[in-house]
């Protein structure tokens, strides 16, 4: 089961190795031990935290990912836009996803 958290923060400050990305959205979104630690399992663990609350994630040091594995951050990116949106926008008003980016932050529409 997951941790319920009112803010979920996943920091790639220290990232060096690729499947140290998904070690660390996993601590950062409590996901659990059976994580497959590969973008499918990340969309199945992300899925899964649909529920009738707010859920507040927020992502720092997205530029240390970008410049080691930019494939990678396209596909966080892709699947936190498509959780937000999933089941026709029934959760969005409920899910807000803050980026840092270097100096840069946004937050998934």
């Amino acid at each position: 089961m997951y941790e319920q958290k009112d803010l979920y923060i996943v920091d790639f400050k220290d990232v060096k190795h690729y499947l140290e990305i998904h070690t660390i959205l996993k601590e950062g979104l409590c996901f659990p031990d059976y994580y497959g630690r590969n973008w499918d399992a990340f969309w199945d663990c992300l899925t899964d935290m649909y529920n009738e609350s707010e859920i507040n994630i927020e992502i720092n040091n997205l530029d240390v990912v970008q410049e080691l594995f930019p494939t990678a951050v396209t596909q966080i990116i892709e699947c936190l836009t498509d959780f937000k949106h999933n089941y026709n926008d029934e959760f969005s008003n409920l899910i807000n996803i803050k980026i840092q980016n270097g100096n840069n932050v946004y937050y998934i529409e």
